[in-house]
């Protein structure tokens, strides 16, 4: 029983990032559009800049290099992981499992490459 509570732990914890930042996102959008409400409230006008959803310039750029590092880390944690799974073969053939961040995460610094030199060419 005790052999499968570390492989649970490595691979439940990206799961509970995620879990968490979703929880962040959402209590951050409770927060703006209860502000808002009490502003429209007391009747101040809105601009419409405060009605549409920020957007985070280089989005594309930082997501990217955040799944490329978490593919590679992924990738050189299972490789550096001890330990046998059952048919004997070890942790580190499981490497292929950072081939998946690391690939989105190249497609979406692919995509802030095109469209940054579309911008260029407008």
């Amino acid at each position: 029983m005790e052999y499968l509570f570390i492989p649970f732990v490595v691979m439940s914890a990206p799961v509970l990032i995620v879990l968490i930042l979703l929880r962040y996102r959402y209590l951050q959008t409770q927060a703006r559009y209860r502000t808002l409400m009490q502003l429209a409230d007391k009747g101040v006008e809105l601009p419409p800049q405060l009605l549409t959803e920020p957007q985070v310039a280089y989005c594309e750029r930082r997501r990217a290099l955040v799944l490329i590092g978490l593919g590679l880390g992924l990738m050189a944690m299972l490789l550096a992981l001890p330990g046998q799974l059952d048919g004997g073969r070890s942790i580190g053939s499981l490497w292929g499992l950072g081939l998946l961040p690391l690939m989105t995460g190249l497609g979406y610094l692919a995509s802030w490459w095109l469209n940054r030199r579309e911008s260029r060419h407008d």
